[in-house]
């Protein structure tokens, strides 16, 4: 679903501030946050002892009472702290695929509740039957997501088996368009940021039917098997917004695993569940080009599991080395 480009080298990392940079992609380009990849990535950068791919390795410190290291991760959106559980050998640190990897990314906020957003005639649907707008919540947790009830779609409530995805997914499609050019989608810019990313649209839909919902991502893949980490860092915002949300309570996120709620005795739960918990609450985030928000900073917990690895080389002769996908001292980026 999700890529990482690890940048040894940035402003943060340069100050002292991170460890490592990373640039995330999807089907769609560059996304400036995924809580899935965090996940993986903190297991990665501990288990990983290539300094060419992961200079500052080395300087990783292991927590003794809670067996733990900490990794400063600098991505698009901000500063993001990895917690990965280790276990420590002899010869060496690994990390611990028996607990979870936790992280905190950068604060996050409602940035709008209950949007009245109207629908131009050209491009309504059949199942909005005659309605010309429908309400949506905005959520920035790294990213910016819309999260939406199926039904203001106009689509029955009755889970995603007996709804008509692909007629969904060009629903969707249409809203994004609608968005583009709406000022709640543009991050706040302040002098510390050190990329201005303009015009921000969605970087998934979330969508909910009765006991069930779909996160839907660029070039319409959907993330029906893992949880998508909006629904622990995007969710809480607007229910804190709302007063829904307490603080320090944790929930864990229904994924759509047989169509059912994931619960803490379920299997499911405990091979790679993922948590939410607020632990910092009244922060204001404020940017020259938006209005300032009451913000929070979510804690997000889950498991990462390794499936495989590519490899690949550069034949003498192969001008492929010339172009941008891999340089001609690929090996020193961690090709083989």
């Amino acid at each position: 679903m999700y890529g990482a480009i690890l940048r040894p080298s940035t402003e943060l990392v340069e100050s002292g501030d991170a460890h490592i940079g990373v640039l995330f992609t999807h089907n769609g380009g560059l996304s400036t946050m995924c809580g899935h990849a965090t996940i993986a990535l903190g297991r990665f950068l501990i288990d990983t002892h290539d300094v060419t791919v992961f200079p500052k390795r080395k300087e990783l410190v292991v927590e003794g009472a809670t067996q733990t290291v900490v990794i400063n991760l600098h991505a698009p959106c901000g500063l993001v702290r990895i917690t990965v559980p280790v276990k420590e050998t002899a010869d060496e640190i690994k990390s611990d695929p028996s607990r979870a990897v936790s992280f905190l990314s950068t604060p996050g906020y409602a940035a709008a509740t209950n949007l009245v957003l109207p629908i131009p005639p050209e491009i309504r649907w059949s199942e909005l039957e005659g309605r010309e707008d429908i309400a949506l919540d905005v959520s920035y947790g790294g990213a910016f997501y819309a999260l939406i009830n199926m039904r203001e779609l106009g689509f029955a409530s009755t889970g995603l088996g007996k709804v008509d995805l692909d007629s969904l997914s060009q629903v969707m499609k249409k809203l994004k368009n609608i968005l583009k050019a709406i000022p709640i989608f543009w991050p706040p810019v302040s002098t510390r940021r050190t990329r201005d990313y303009h015009t921000c649209t969605p970087s998934c839909w979330w969508t909910r039917t009765s006991g069930s919902s779909q996160t839907e991502f660029p070039e319409r893949r959907l993330d029906c098997v893992t949880l998508p980490t909006i629904k622990s860092i995007g969710r809480p915002q607007v229910r804190v917004s709302q007063l829904e949300w307490p603080l320090l309570m944790q929930r864990v996120r229904d994924r759509l695993v047989s169509g059912g709620l994931t619960t803490r005795s379920s299997p499911i739960f405990q091979m790679g569940g993922f948590e939410a918990e607020i632990v910092e609450t009244g922060l204001r985030v404020e940017g020259s080009n938006v209005p300032a928000k009451d913000a929070v900073v979510v804690r997000v917990q889950g498991r990462a599991y390794y499936t495989g690895m590519s490899s690949f080389m550069v034949e003498e002769g192969d001008v492929t080395s010339h172009g941008e996908f891999v340089t001609p001292d690929s090996h020193r980026a961690g090709f083989e």
